[in-house]
């Protein structure tokens, strides 16, 4: 018997009406609620179903069709997944979450193991939110399921959400209708839309049968994706195990400060801009653990004190160089830090004047050439010949950074001996790339980074301790290893996060008795400017060299070089922006007249040639 589908021409001849009829009966028992949607849509859904047809698949396209039609898509709005996930205004968010809850899922699905959805925005304004998706390790979502993502989120209609689950679903081999259990951790920020947000991340995920999203709470999204990776290593990942991890670890780089220098520390006191977000609230929480450091948090999200990232946060110290809402004439040559919205970012300043807004500022270049002067100083120790029965303990040490890291911070870490390399702008090729040394540093000035370790290193490391342990316990070269392996517990080697971050420079810092002038006199920053140009189409801007060089439009590259060669240091580059038509000019020079008018100079080229 042939069950044709209505306004289709397509049938399917393995299907009886006997045995529609029983799952039509069925998946009504399950769904009740479904039972208009299931006559309207049901034929149109039998005409993607393929010949393996069974009642669990028909229980899940009825359940798709369903949960999709609860959460239309607004009206004149195009979603693209990024670095940063989905962005918008919170208030039209909700399919795009909902959407989001559904890939968690089959990701989840997919590779069989635990992952994550953050409901974040970051240190974008509190009206705007966002989603963003933790892979089983810790880190961003793989970018080949991206365009599936965007797809997904602009899928006009529930039709279409379905076929394009079941079409990718079917392409990548994930099994459906709860053949295998998917697990997704959820979590978000203290943004008002947040809670009913969370809410459609549920339907999501409870949109995928097997499928279970647990509520981990308000969090930061570096600790969602620490709970995460935590999760799957097999280790204990409530909010209560982050804090002991990071506390643990802090307490153990501060007993190894060396005693002479316990007795001429630094200044233990530091002054935190929490930017009105869940970063200062869990700070709040964290320093009670604490003892060693003296830590005051301003801007710490509680009720009247402020607006979320508004005159506040990393990013307004980073990007504006000037005195945050919450502090004044009284914290001037105090050491201060500021998070973002989420705390995955992290800059240092000092104020310098509070009536004339002004900062000194250290970012996430100079934070990155701390934690690696600190890094090189253990692993020197380690290695030190004291004998000739001393063994070396080999190690690959990289920095990572792009092309926006100042080119001072550069020169700097290079005359350092240090191995230096560049990837194109993003932090999923930092991440990526820092990740194939044994300990990898990767920041941005923007503030956000982190070290990571290699598994292989870290058990070099432990078992290296365990032979000290018994020989040489206590010796320079003992405790050097336990600094190295607490720094590996103490920073995040999932993502970038403020509050592990924190506590590293703070511990460095005692170690080291250096004073905030002293880190911020390492280098002095080259001037530099960005511009931006409107082009027709971004995509005629190819570059190379990690977006060093332009390789089209042809010409475009000998006119940066030109201009370039005309200022002392001088340093010029531009790259399309990847979410619009603009292409973005960076410029260095020795003063900041030079900087802005080789930037200005480049600018008018790629005007003219791409206007």
């Amino acid at each position: 018997m042939q069950i044709f589908c209505q306004g289709k021409n397509s049938c399917h001849d393995e299907i009886d009406r006997k045995t529609w009829k029983h799952v039509y009966t069925e998946v009504i028992h399950v769904f009740p609620s479904c039972q208009t949607l299931v006559k309207r849509e049901a034929f149109l859904a039998i005409s993607v179903l393929p010949q393996s047809f069974s009642m669990a698949d028909e229980k899940q396209r009825v359940l798709l069709l369903d949960s999709g039609s609860r959460f239309p898509l607004p009206q004149g709005v195009r979603f693209s997944y990024g670095t940063a996930g989905f962005r918008c205004n919170g208030s039209i968010l909700s399919s795009t979450v909902f959407r989001a809850g559904i890939i968690a899922a089959l990701r989840s699905l997919k590779t069989g193991s635990v992952v994550g959805l953050m409901i974040t925005a970051s240190h974008n304004p509190v009206a705007d939110n966002g989603v963003k998706i933790a892979d089983p390790d810790g880190g961003m979502m793989t970018q080949s399921w991206e365009p599936f993502a965007d797809a997904l989120a602009n899928a006009p209609d529930p039709q279409h959400l379905l076929q394009l689950v079941l079409q990718f679903a079917m392409d990548e081999n994930i099994p459906l209708g709860g053949v295998h259990s998917a697990e997704v951790l959820l979590g978000r920020d203290t943004r008002p839309t947040g809670e009913f947000l969370l809410e459609a991340a549920k339907q999501g995920v409870n949109a995928m049968i097997g499928a279970i999203p647990i509520d981990m709470g308000i969090l930061t999204t570096p600790q969602l994706h620490w709970m995460v990776r935590s999760r799957n290593k097999g280790i204990k990942a409530t909010e209560t195990d982050y804090f002991k991890q990071l506390s643990e670890s802090f307490r153990c780089l501060m007993d190894l400060v060396p005693k002479e220098t316990v007795k001429d520390r630094a200044d233990t006191k530091v002054v935190v801009d929490g930017a009105n977000g869940v970063g200062g609230a869990k700070l709040e929480e964290l320093k009670e653990m604490l003892t060693g450091l003296e830590i005051h948090v301003r801007n710490s999200g509680k009720e009247g004190e402020g607006i979320l990232n508004e005159g506040c946060g990393a990013d307004y110290v980073q990007k504006e160089k000037v005195v945050p809402c919450g502090f004044c004439s009284d914290d001037v040559g105090t050491r201060c830090a500021s998070l973002d919205g989420d705390a995955d970012r992290l800059v240092y300043f000092r104020v310098l004047s509070a009536s004339h807004n002004r900062i000194d500022l250290v970012d996430g270049d100079k934070i990155l050439s701390l934690f690696a002067i600190f890094i090189k100083e253990q692993l020197s120790i380690l290695n030190k010949k004291d004998n000739d029965l001393s063994k070396e303990l080999p190690a690959k040490l990289g920095i990572v950074q792009t092309a926006y890291a100042n080119g001072a911070s550069t020169n700097y870490l290079k005359q350092l001996g240090l191995e230096v390399v560049f990837t194109p702008t993003g932090v999923k090729y930092l991440h990526k790339k820092a990740s194939e040394y044994d300990i990898g540093i990767y920041f941005e000035a923007n503030g956000h980074g982190t070290v990571l370790f290699s598994e292989s290193f870290i058990y070099l490391l432990e078992s290296r301790s365990n032979e000290l342990a018994s020989t040489s316990a206590g010796s320079e070269r003992h405790k050097a290893v336990l600094r190295l392996l607490a720094v590996s517990q103490l920073i995040n080697q999932a993502v970038g996060d403020a509050l592990s971050g924190l506590l590293l420079v703070e511990a460095i810092l005692q170690y080291m008795r250096w004073s905030f002038q002293k880190w911020s006199e390492l280098y002095h920053d080259l001037p530099s400017r960005q511009l931006k140009v409107k082009v027709a189409d971004r995509s005629t801007v190819i570059t190379a060299n990690a977006e060093t060089r332009v390789v089209k439009p042809s010409g475009l590259q000998e006119l940066i070089d030109m201009e370039t060669a005309k200022y002392p240091r001088g340093r010029c580059f531009v790259r399309p922006s990847g979410t619009e038509d603009i292409i973005r000019v960076y410029a260095e020079g020795s003063t900041q007249e030079a900087a802005d008018n080789l930037a200005k100079a480049v600018a008018q080229h790629v005007d003219r040639l791409l206007g």
